[in-house]
């Protein structure tokens, strides 16, 4: 047997070598094949959305008193008079980078800047009410509820409740790892991320904890909220459906990763609207997730992370849509149903922070130039950019715009006027009833 094994090698050595070398190479290129990056999901048929499941329409006149404006965390106010040119009524400086937007109520803007100082603004004016030094290191936006201003903070890790009449702690709650979950309020829960790999139910009056449900990753989003269930992504590309009364697991699904074994990462907040689940993720993708069993949908590619939160909404001129950016430097507008692409614009800086519908146009901002943009709805005209912002850049009460800059704060008011880039210089004043002022000679001066 050796010796046949043995003249086969002899009189055959060219040939086996050429064999093994294609079945190693079959073998790499199957291996290659089955770990590349899964290529996106396309929406089985019959593809169907619920237009009517998702948060009631934010008409007008309105606060804005949790990041994402609502629980779902859509990012949407139809408020169609607030609209470009505008002209700034003032400017708030906020000492540090101010990397999320603040919340609004009754007359008042609450924030806080990335060094962990919180404080409150008139929107009449811009003048402080107060300032409070809450934390060293914060990257997550307040929500208000019931006079009360809940935080939570990186360094130390905690969530923190503060009076928002004068800024004063009501209590602070520990956390065992760093947070920068912007909270949600659910009756008397306040839930928030960890990146402990936790999410945390906390008491609204007290802080105490009433559930936590351990995760597989870091908690970095803000959890989002719909008809009993929280919704929140986590660093091991897992999205997590639990019941808010007990925290319990509803369902859990992942994410298609990077290939190669590697998985995506959920740092973005999800959207909830349409019966669906919207969120980014650092493999490059956007996900829509059925809302009540976690199959996926369909997935988005593009080329470079998505960081962004995105809004979700349809307006009486355009269909369901999910609008985002990318670190690719594009900002999308994908059919909600589908994720077939609907407009995108292209050639701008890396795209970290959340975007917001007001009106009919919708607002984002880069890192590249720091500027914000804003672009119609309907197609992506671009009818705004300021020098000044980074990242979540856009909050409205349906009078004015909020603008958040890389560290000020300013408020935009529509106006008439010659604008630049959507920004008068120097509005017109409307004319007084009754004509014209006399001139000093006409009064005999």
């Amino acid at each position: 047997m050796g010796s046949t094994i043995k003249g086969l090698w002899s009189n055959h050595r060219l040939s086996t070598i050429g064999a093994v070398v294609v079945l190693v190479a079959a073998v790499a290129v199957a291996g290659y094949l089955i770990a590349k990056r899964p290529g996106d999901k396309s929406c089985p048929a019959p593809c169907t959305i619920d237009t009517n499941a998702g948060p009631p329409p934010a008409v007008g006149m309105t606060d804005w008193p949790m990041y994402g404006l609502n629980p779902q965390r859509t990012r949407d106010l139809d408020a169609p008079s607030v609209k470009p040119p505008f002209a700034i009524r003032w400017r708030f400086k906020g000492g540090h980078l101010l990397e999320y937007s603040p919340v609004l109520v009754g007359g008042s803007l609450y924030g806080i800047n990335n060094n962990g100082l919180a404080f409150s603004v008139k929107t009449r004016t811009g003048k402080a009410r107060w300032k409070h030094q809450v934390a060293t290191l914060n990257a997550s936006a307040p929500t208000y509820r019931d006079n009360t201003i809940f935080l939570s903070t990186l360094d130390p890790g905690q969530v923190v409740a503060l009076a928002a009449y004068d800024g004063h702690q009501i209590w602070k709650h520990p956390l065992p790892g760093r947070s920068e979950s912007s909270p949600l309020v659910v009756g008397n829960k306040v839930i928030v991320g960890c990146e402990c790999n936790t999410v945390f139910a906390l008491n609204r009056q007290t802080g105490k904890t009433i559930w936590e449900r351990h995760v597989n990753g870091a908690v970095k989003a803000a959890p989002a909220y719909s008809d009993g269930i929280v919704y929140v992504g986590d660093y091991s590309g897992e999205m997590s459906a639990l019941h808010v009364n007990d925290g319990s697991i509803k369902w859990q699904t992942g994410s298609q990763g990077t290939g190669f074994g590697r998985t995506g990462q959920f740092y973005a907040t999800a959207a909830v609207a349409f019966g669906r689940v919207y969120a980014g993720n650092t493999d490059g993708r956007m996900y829509s997730f059925d809302q009540d069993n976690g199959d996926l949908a369909w997935s988005h590619s593009t080329g470079g992370y998505v960081y962004a939160g995105a809004v979700v909404a349809q307006t009486a001129d355009t269909p369901p849509t999910v609008y985002f950016g990318s670190y690719d430097g594009t900002f999308y507008a994908l059919d909600a149903r589908t994720g077939n692409e609907r407009w995108s614009q292209h050639d701008l800086g890396s795209i970290s922070g959340a975007a917001s519908l007001i009106g009919d146009t919708v607002y984002v901002a880069d890192l590249r130039t720091t500027s914000t943009y804003g672009f119609e709805a309907t197609n992506g005209h671009k009818v705004l950019q300021y020098p000044d912002g980074a990242y979540n850049p856009v909050i409205s009460d349906g009078k004015q715009l909020y603008l958040t800059g890389y560290k000020t704060l300013y408020a935009l008011a529509p106006a008439q006027g010659q604008a630049t880039d959507g920004i008068i210089a120097k509005p017109s004043k409307p004319k007084k009833a009754g004509g014209s002022k006399k001139s000093s000679k006409e009064k005999g001066g």
